[in-house]
């Protein structure tokens, strides 16, 4: 999973760092503005973010992203503690607010809480898609009990699309996000494996609900 964190004190952001990237891969911005910029171009798991920062502050950041419609999960991590600072956060759509300082294990915590409601986990660790099931613990997926074999990134490419449902993405945000921003495959490689998930899908009419734009990208939707 990739983490974003938008702080711009670098003792600080590099602690928050190694407190979760053997979970996250982490890329860091230091203002407002470069870390506005990442959260616009790149696709992140989660969005950590501190409110006092040049440039543009957490506030402008955040609202900024959500008139955007730009729904990544944000955790508001700041030494602002007051009631209203909270409630301002919440209202402009923040998922969560952990005040400086903070305990690691808190921290991984509200991360992994915030992740799961925004990714439709249960307490199982299943994801669901009309009768479609998908185990995230031991990767497997049935339909009305039905298993569905799916191979690697089979598997990595219908829970994106599950977790993105409703909403279009381009080829090169799911290239980057399961094979990665240093693979050396192509962008062609994402049509491959689309078309071999909706041949294992077809078989239980599963494959219309993956629809194509041709030369965008590919929508889950009802």
């Amino acid at each position: 999973m990739k983490a974003l964190v938008i702080e711009d004190d670098k003792i600080l952001s590099d602690t928050i760092k190694q407190c979760i990237e053997k979970k996250y891969n982490v890329e860091q911005a230091f203002d407002g503005y470069e870390g506005y910029i990442f959260a616009k171009e790149n696709i992140y798991d989660i969005i950590i973010l501190d409110l006092m920062m040049p440039e543009m502050n957490g506030y402008e950041v955040l609202s900024k992203l959500r008139k955007e419609q730009i729904l990544t999960p944000v955790l508001i991590l700041t030494a602002k503690d007051s009631l209203n600072d909270k409630v301002k956060g919440l209202q402009i759509g923040a998922d969560d607010y952990l005040v400086k300082p903070f305990e690691r294990e808190e921290l991984l915590a509200r991360l992994e809480a915030i992740i799961r409601r925004n990714n439709g986990f249960f307490v199982d660790n299943t994801l669901e898609f009309k009768d479609l099931k998908m185990n995230l613990k031991n990767r497997t997926v049935t339909i009305k009990n039905n298993e569905i074999n799916l191979q690697g990134k089979q598997f990595d490419l219908l829970e994106y699309l599950i977790n993105s449902k409703n909403t279009i993405i381009t080829k090169e945000q799911i290239f980057d996000k399961i094979w990665g921003f240093d693979s050396d495959t192509s962008t062609n490689v994402v049509e491959v494996y689309a078309s071999a998930l909706r041949k294992e899908l077809k078989k239980y009419g599963y494959d219309k609900y993956i629809k194509t734009l041709r030369r965008v990208g590919y929508i889950l939707s009802e």
